[in-house]
């Protein structure tokens, strides 16, 4: 247990080191601002209509309500943090062969396993705090726009919403690990997060979209126009967690068992 604290210490210090957390804040913060905007341009239809080309825009999230509001959030965090989050596992693992540090650190009296595993507690951590930031910064956006139908009921079922997209988001990047660590860097990763993202919007169109892991928490927000919780039943939350659990674990055995050079 000790072993794991240091090992766990030693990837805290790695990474808030580096410049990756102050980047993902940054982009995260974008999100409640831009929903914001929209909501004050749907608010105020004759400053919409001198704009023109983003009334259109904003017309697509729905109407002027705390519901739509909540909803572009946890939409946000589905899409995105596919993106932001796979970055963060893609940095974490891939930076040790890009840094050629890799040999330095296996060479550690530590277990792999316990490596692995402290990276992976050091990444979902930084995850959630970027998750919650969002949600806390969209909440204090949203009062100072004045956005209309602020209710306890709504805010709470809003809030849920975005909790459990944030989670699966946070559970289906796991893979990323693996293919940075099979990619030994950082391209891999990213090549797999866009393919991963384009082929789950056209799965979604297809009507596939609850089979697909990384499709999953975007019905999960309603994206799609589905009840939110409908799709998280039976297969649907199986395979999701099946995809984490084999991200994980795979990543684990890559970094035990394969030739490291």
């Amino acid at each position: 247990m000790n072993k794991f604290a240091t090992s766990s210490s030693v990837e805290y210090e790695k990474f808030f080191h580096s410049k990756i957390p102050l980047i993902t804040l940054v982009v995260c913060m974008l999100v409640p601002f831009i929903g914001g905007f929209f909501m004050f341009v749907l608010k105020n239809p004759d400053f919409a209509e001198r704009l023109g080309f983003i009334s259109k825009k904003a017309q697509l999230i729905g109407t002027a309500d705390w519901p739509s509001y909540l909803s572009l959030l946890a939409q946000a965090i589905s899409i995105g943090g596919l993106i932001v989050f796979g970055f963060i596992m893609s940095w974490i693992f891939g930076r040790e062969y890009s840094d050629r540090t890799i040999k330095d650190l296996l060479a550690l009296p530590i277990s792999r396993h316990m490596v692995v595993l402290a990276k992976f507690v050091v990444a979902v951590c930084w995850c959630l705090i970027l998750s919650i930031f969002v949600l806390a910064l969209g909440l204090l956006v949203g009062i100072m726009v004045n956005i209309p139908g602020w209710s306890q009921e709504i805010i709470v079922q809003g809030i849920t919403i975005y909790g459990v997209c944030a989670t699966l988001t946070i559970l289906v990047s796991t893979p990323v690990a693996f293919v940075a660590s099979i990619g030994q860097g950082y391209l891999s990763p990213l090549g797999f997060m866009i393919f991963t993202l384009v082929l789950a919007q056209i799965v979604t169109v297809a009507g596939y979209g609850r089979f697909f892991p990384w499709a999953i928490p975007t019905l999960a927000s309603g994206a799609a126009g589905n009840g939110s919780f409908i799709v998280l039943a039976g297969i649907s939350l199986t395979i999701l967690l099946l995809t984490s659990a084999i991200g994980l674990i795979s990543t684990m055995l890559w970094w035990r068992y394969a030739d490291q050079h």
